[in-house]
């Protein structure tokens, strides 16, 4: 990359106006049995290094004043762990790290990001009810081509990264903290935070729920009222259905596990958290087949468990993180069918009662919440929900198009 490009784009005005945090630590995962990339989601991951930076005190974050057009002049929003960020303007195209971020970006009214890490992770299914809101991904880059490249970025381009810069450091081979200092002078910053799984490298600053992390995004662009209403529709949403839920003595536990194949002889196991990969799990109020045992969540151990042990505790329910979105009958063929003629899998509860189903991604925005909320709430308890539609689509298009 010549000093003359760097110097050439648009946005080399853009400047972090906080310390980005480092710390040591693993982060992120492989891809789950049928994958070689690494996702966040499903399995383990093989890439780590060691950040090497000390954490900077960073200032409390500002509301942005909402606006709907890019011409706004200089303003500062502060997201963790980058501190206060500085735009010359608001932004007009955007990376995400994630499915989380995309979806926060998408639900408020942007189109969908100029690229994610996986694009095979970003999963659109969650659109195809939504009224003007197309599940196609044309246009959207998988930085992840073994590695992410600095030269990609360059050609990308984008205003504003929200990809946690500790990700970068501590997952992408070859990164440090000064390849992450020149792609925010060159191109633009990185401002996200990793806000789906633990990580030892985040113990010193905070974890974003689903709608603080949505309202940074809002301030990014501007669009704060359109973050609100997002927020009461979920709220209304989420309170409506537990007031139709089960004693919660009457509710199952489940057991997250993302299986090592599409013939799983062993799985990764996942405890219920209090991070946004599990909102959806926590608002329908279920508990954790795995709590009280030995065995440790993979996002902190890397370990995995065999169906010796899926039978010592013999969960009500067993719910699959997977590699890829698979149709109701796709999962049925691909993994259910396996199960019940597996000589131990057979033995299991959940198989025999077909209390086996798709947990989705552990990526979540406020879209993608509200979908995975209404599917697991039909899966667990259909007596209660059946296919009733729990949340209102047309409302989620009008609140993006800014019809308030």
């Amino acid at each position: 990359m010549s000093d003359d490009r760097a110097s050439a784009t648009r946005r080399d005005a853009i400047r972090y106006g906080g310390a980005i945090v480092g710390g040591g630590l693993l982060a992120g995962c492989a891809g789950a049995g049928e994958s070689s990339e690494p996702t966040d989601s499903e399995a383990p991951s093989t890439a780590e290094s060691t950040a090497t930076d000390a954490l900077s005190e960073t200032a409390t974050a500002e509301s942005a004043t909402e606006t709907t057009t890019a011409a706004r002049g200089p303003y500062s929003v502060t997201i963790q762990p980058a501190g206060q960020v500085t735009f010359p303007e608001v932004p007009e195209t955007w990376v995400a790290e994630n499915a989380s971020w995309a979806d926060m970006g998408v639900a408020l009214g942007l189109d969908k990001p100029s690229a994610v890490v996986l694009t095979g992770e970003y999963r659109t299914w969650h659109y195809e009810d939504i009224p003007g809101l197309s599940t196609a991904k044309d246009g959207t880059t998988s930085l992840w081509q073994d590695g992410i490249s600095k030269e990609l970025l360059y050609d990308i381009d984008a205003d504003v990264h929200f990809v946690d810069p500790n990700y970068m450091i501590n997952l992408i081979p070859d990164w440090d903290r000064a390849d992450v200092d020149e792609i925010a002078a060159n191109v633009g910053p990185f401002c996200g935070n990793t806000s789906f799984s633990t990580y030892p490298w985040h113990g010193d600053y905070p974890y974003y729920s689903l709608n603080e992390a949505t309202e940074k995004v809002a301030q990014v662009f501007g669009r704060t009222d359109r973050y609100r209403a997002l927020r009461d529709l979920r709220d209304e949403t989420t309170t409506r259905i537990r007031e139709r839920l089960p004693l919660e003595d009457e509710r199952p536990e489940v057991a997250l596990v993302s299986p090592g194949s599409t013939e799983p002889e062993k799985y990764y196991p996942y405890r219920l958290g209090d991070t946004t990969a599990y909102e959806h799990w926590h608002t329908l109020g279920v508990s954790d087949a795995f709590a009280g045992s030995d065995v440790q969540s993979f996002t902190s151990d890397r370990g995995s468990i065999d169906y010796e042990a899926l039978l010592e505790i013999d969960p009500e329910v067993l719910l699959f993180y997977t590699d890829q979105y698979r149709t109701e009958s796709e999962f049925e063929d691909t993994y259910r069918a396996y199960l019940r003629e597996h000589s131990s899998a057979s033995q299991l509860s959940a198989v025999q009662n077909g209390a086996v189903y798709p947990a989705g991604g552990m990526y979540q925005g406020p879209i993608s919440n509200l979908s995975k909320t209404e599917r697991a709430a039909r899966q667990l308890f259909p007596d209660e929900f059946g296919d009733e539609r729990l949340y209102d689509r047309q409302r989620v298009a009008d609140i993006r198009n800014g019809d308030l």
